[in-house]
């Protein structure tokens, strides 16, 4: 999902991809915005979706379409095929965290829930951190920026088959789980089977009055925006700013990313850990927050670095502290969501990613509005107040607190 979702960048940056396609910078924002807003928007749905009918099912439709789409988007011929490209591809990944998330719940130990989230979160951080080199080394041996798409496309064609033969709904459900494996998932869960009366309809209510679920909506999106730089705007910055060839802004921006994926086993192992020595509330809570001032800081290190390589490590940084403590995000939905796990998780995710989304809008605004000398300082200067703000709200997350009481 995130090879699929982060190799646009480097597609419409390639030399070859702008001898067939020009897209000027406005378009170019777009076309990598409207990804964002889709996936915000289809958030809800996906997630009612994914607890009134079989997650199994759904993921393996969601794979297979955004794969479809990834392969689509290297069929595009101007700016409008591929706007709508990757409109449908944001559609269909957006259902599978909140899919996922609810999964966790089921075939994770509760008590083992961080590493868990760690471990899904893990997957897409590694297929972030590869995207940007295989990507450029791609096009670079094919010649054609097309070929990525392409290749891409067909391999998650085959994963979707792969998902759809290995997975089950619930343990109860899967051939290859014995009575020993059923009955320690059940621990502390009561009656452990599956859903036999899904919600059918998202609550609301109950989560427009929950300022618990605010504090937490906050705390995605104020993330997403600080978090977006590294994915949408890094390799251009490398490029432009610092003057680094084209393949090796790719490695470098693969590097910064790759130092992110040592954290997120760190993080879930350390959310489980301080959970049960302090309790859910602060075991979730102090990863969430202090994470997120340690990544504002490191941005102002990457600007003063002038050595490409301590750059990768710099911003590398960045990308290691949002996603410590991205477990302890996850693993606080899956305690205050109850039954709805899905739709909320939904919710949440939503509007992290409007701010991923408003992030390219208000990035070029800032730029324009007050970097006068072209070098990207003030928009990565708001990327880190937005990862303040970020660990400001999670002081006031409570994971002890559900949205919906159980016998409500």
């Amino acid at each position: 999902m995130y090879l699929d979702r982060i190799c646009l960048a480097d597609i419409i940056g390639s030399s070859s991809f702008k001898q067939e396609i020009q897209l000027n910078a406005n378009q170019s924002d777009w076309v990598k915005l409207v990804f964002f807003w889709a996936y915000a928007l289809f958030q809800v749905p996906a997630g009612w979706l994914s607890d009134r009918f079989s997650s199994r099912m759904l993921i393996t439709i969601y794979i297979a379409t955004w794969s479809v789409f990834t392969a689509v988007t290297s069929f595009a011929t101007g700016f409008w095929t591929l706007l709508l490209a990757r409109l449908f591809c944001g559609l269909a990944e957006a259902g599978y965290y909140p899919a996922g998330s609810s999964l966790v719940t089921r075939w994770a130990h509760v008590g083992a829930r961080g590493f868990a989230s760690s471990a899904i979160s893990w997957g897409g951080r590694v297929g972030g951190a590869v995207a940007p080199g295989l990507t450029a080394s791609v096009i670079i041996m094919s010649g054609n920026w097309r070929y990525a798409g392409w290749l891409y496309g067909g391999a998650g064609i085959l994963v979707a088959w792969w998902y759809w033969r290995v997975f089950r709904d619930h343990p109860r459900e899967h051939p290859g789980c014995n009575a020993a494996e059923i009955n320690l998932l059940a621990e502390g869960r009561g009656d452990f089977q599956p859903a036999k009366n899904p919600p059918k309809r998202f609550p609301l209510a109950a989560a427009c009055r929950s300022v618990n679920l605010w504090n937490a909506n906050a705390v995605q999106f104020f993330t997403n925006i600080g978090w977006a730089f590294l994915i949408l705007y890094l390799s251009d910055y490398l490029k432009v700013v610092m003057h680094v060839a084209e393949k090796d802004a790719s490695w470098i921006t693969t590097g910064a990313l790759s130092i992110g994926i040592l954290a997120l086993p760190l993080g879930g192992t350390l959310t489980d850990a301080l959970s049960r020595r302090l309790g859910k509330r602060l075991g979730r809570m102090l990863p969430m927050s202090v994470t997120k001032f340690a990544a504002a800081a490191c941005y102002p290190l990457a600007l003063w670095t002038d050595s490409p390589w301590g750059m990768a490590f710099a911003f590398g940084l960045v990308t290691f502290f949002a996603d410590f403590g991205l477990p302890a995000m996850w693993t606080t939905m899956q305690d205050i969501s109850g039954k709805h796990q899905a739709q909320l998780f939904g919710w949440s995710n939503m509007w992290g990613n409007v701010g991923a989304g408003l992030m390219t809008l208000m990035f070029r605004h800032v730029v324009n509005l007050f970097d006068t000398n072209h070098d990207y300082h003030e928009g990565v200067w708001m990327c880190a107040g937005a990862f303040v703000l970020a660990g400001v709200f999670a002081l006031f997350v409570n994971a002890e607190k559900p949205v919906i009481r159980e016998s409500a």
